[in-house]
């Protein structure tokens, strides 16, 4: 199985790029599986209806979010009854929309797909390790793919390591700048730190740059706006054993 991993969507410009751009991909890399990350695809952040809606059309399976998810009440319901639109699941169920898995059907074959959200510069959520581990014990599928957004390296790593394994492939999101360090780890388990980012190239994490500066300049206030210009599509193919669930190759791609 050929699973695609897109890093973060940055607002309606990385929509129309992303749109432009993955038929081909698809075709091209034999994809089956498409998981791209959709908590900044609206512009001004977050993630809406008609935003979660133009990335499923353009031929993404399952969306994942992170620190942002909830930025936008109107996408509330969809995160209820859209199962492939999912959270990081270490938000509480108790108080927050949606669902922190689930499961793609294939036919010949099912993968999990699952979201979390890192705790180190980031808000305190549940510990991810213990609840990936309630996840895993309710799994029968082989193929378990993770998307942990999260913004220190060493939190990446160290739960990569722990999964390893456990789960075909690990991919972290959130700092939007595309990491050289993809690798197939000694159990079995493919990972890259961060996948990167689908949108404007020039531009800091997807803002104007002199936003951005200003920002840091004058520690004030700045209400951030899209960059545009030339947009970069960031991503990674997992290549996985069905028998197995363990990643064989992987490929850390870009497209301008």
């Amino acid at each position: 199985m050929n699973v695609l991993a897109i890093g973060d969507i940055v607002g309606s410009v990385g929509c129309k790029f992303l749109r432009k751009k993955l038929p081909l991909i698809k075709k091209n890399e034999k994809i089956d599986l498409v998981i791209a990350n959709g908590e900044n695809s609206a512009d001004g952040n977050g993630i809406t209806p008609s935003s979660a809606d133009f990335i499923f059309s353009s031929g993404v399976d399952v969306i994942t979010a992170g620190n942002h998810t909830f930025r936008r009440r109107e996408c509330y319901d969809t995160f209820d009854t859209n199962p492939f639109l999912i959270r990081p699941a270490n938000y509480p169920d108790a108080t927050t929309p949606g669902r922190g898995y689930t499961i793609f059907d294939f036919g010949r074959t099912q993968a999990a797909v699952i979201n979390l959200m890192g705790c180190m510069y980031m808000e305190p959520l549940d510990d991810p390790y213990t609840t990936v581990d309630k996840i895993l014990k309710k799994l029968e599928t082989k193929i378990v793919i993770l998307d942990f957004h999260a913004e220190a390296t060493a939190e990446k790593l160290a739960l990569a390591y722990y999964l390893d394994g456990k789960i075909s492939a690990m991919f972290g999101t959130h700092t939007h700048v595309q990491t050289s360090d993809e690798r197939i780890l000694p159990n079995g388990t493919g990972y890259i730190t961060d996948v990167g980012m689908t949108g404007p190239y020039e531009s800091v994490l997807g803002v104007k740059p002199e936003l951005a500066i200003k920002k840091f300049k004058e520690k004030m206030p700045v209400r951030f706006e899209i960059s545009d210009g030339k947009c970069r599509l960031d991503c990674i193919k997992f290549t996985i054993d069905d028998k197995t669930g363990k990643t064989t190759e992987l490929k850390r791609m870009e497209f301008l």
